[in-house]
């Protein structure tokens, strides 16, 4: 048996492919209303990435509720619903096994929109003028 050892190069395209079709999964699933619970039917939750481990047992789903409000409500209500949708996802994608499903808040637009105060910051705007500058000099 030969070993493979991990290089920290990413995921693998399965693991990319597989999470891409447990994200389509979920976000139908909690489209559709499928769930009956209390906080899901009250919030709109976007699904922008799903993570599967290596072995394609474990499932990171990222998940925001939109306007970002009771993040911890619908992450607390979906942990709760965790096996019924295990068992909705795993009859929606043909795998082997289900995967474990985890639910994690999704800070990417938290991210986003630091970055956009960065960009639109005096200082980096000051520095954009002068770069237009220098390169209107040079021509």
């Amino acid at each position: 048996m030969v070993k493979r050892f991990d290089t920290g190069s990413g995921p693998s395209q399965r693991q990319l492919r597989v999470g891409e079709l447990m994200r389509h999964a979920l976000a139908e699933v909690l489209q559709r209303g499928e769930i009956h619970d209390p906080v899901l039917e009250t919030h709109i939750v976007t699904v922008p990435e799903v993570r599967m481990s290596p072995d394609l047992k474990i499932a990171t789903c990222f998940v925001m509720p939109l306007g970002g409000g009771d993040q911890q409500a619908v992450i607390q209500a979906l942990a709760r619903n965790k096996r019924y949708l295990r068992g909705e996802l795993a009859h929606r994608n043909n795998l082997k096994y289900a995967p474990d499903l985890r639910f994690r808040i999704d800070g990417s637009f938290d991210e986003g929109s630091r970055i956009d105060r960065l960009i639109d910051s005096d200082e980096v705007q000051r520095d954009v003028k002068k770069a237009d500058q220098d390169k209107g000099d040079l021509e």
